[in-house]
């Protein structure tokens, strides 16, 4: 099933190592990924609305901008620069990701913020840390932090179009932190990344179908649009 990528559309993208292998083993590796990403988010004019990794797999929230190909660019010289860091380390060579990741398109709104409080949240639904706040490689204190130019995410574009000061946006997120995720957000937001589809209602859907061309219904789990 090709993926669905559209310019200024963020993309909800998980990818994980091959056979479910470690990828960051130590602090030096996490940090080395995101300043990779960091330096390829300027590079190619992406947004990183927020990240979470993990010993074995990546959350981001990321939006292509203008230019749908710069999606599949940086995940591209990502995952290769991440693959030969980590040969070296280890002095091996193949494969460190799986051949494909996933991604779900993110209607804006709620259900953006809603994804963004997902991925801040999955250390907590792993039962690594009691906060977000005691978990090093999410965008959770990236986010909060006011050190000037340690805050180098993209705001959320419901946050930035609601007029708010940033300390009453870091206290209304903070808030929605707090509440937690609904089980049928998890749901919707799993479902939405293992079937290719869209994390949104299904007036996006038909939006969506009216630009594309596409068909794109809820259909069985790994079944086509």
């Amino acid at each position: 099933m090709a993926r669905l990528v559209l310019p200024n559309y963020p993309p909800h993208v998980v990818q994980r190592g091959h056979n479910k292998q470690v990828v960051f083993a130590d602090a030096a590796d996490f940090e080395n990924y995101l300043a990779k990403l960091r330096e390829l988010k300027q590079a190619l004019a992406v947004k990183v609305y927020a990240f979470c990794l993990t010993t074995n797999h990546v959350h981001l929230l990321l939006d292509p901008g203008d230019d749908p190909t710069a999606l599949a660019k940086l995940m591209k010289v990502l995952g290769a620069r991440t693959t030969r860091y980590r040969n070296r380390l280890e002095g091996r060579t193949g494969t460190l990701w799986e051949s494909r990741y996933r991604s779900s398109i993110v209607q804006n709104g709620t259900h953006l913020l809603a994804c963004t409080r997902y991925i801040e949240l999955n250390p907590i639904r792993a039962r690594m840390v009691a906060h977000p706040r005691n978990y090093p490689w999410s965008s959770f204190n990236t986010r909060f932090d006011t050190t000037p130019g340690a805050d180098w995410l993209d705001e959320v574009p419901c946050f930035e179009s609601a007029g708010l000061v940033p300390d009453e946006k870091r206290a209304r997120y903070a808030t929605l932190i707090e509440q937690g995720v609904p089980t049928s957000e998890i749901q919707l937001i799993r479902d939405a990344l293992q079937r290719g589809q869209l994390t949104s209602n299904s007036v996006f859907v038909y939006e969506i179908e009216k630009i594309t061309g596409l068909r794109i219904t809820n259909r069985g789990r790994g079944r086509p649009w």
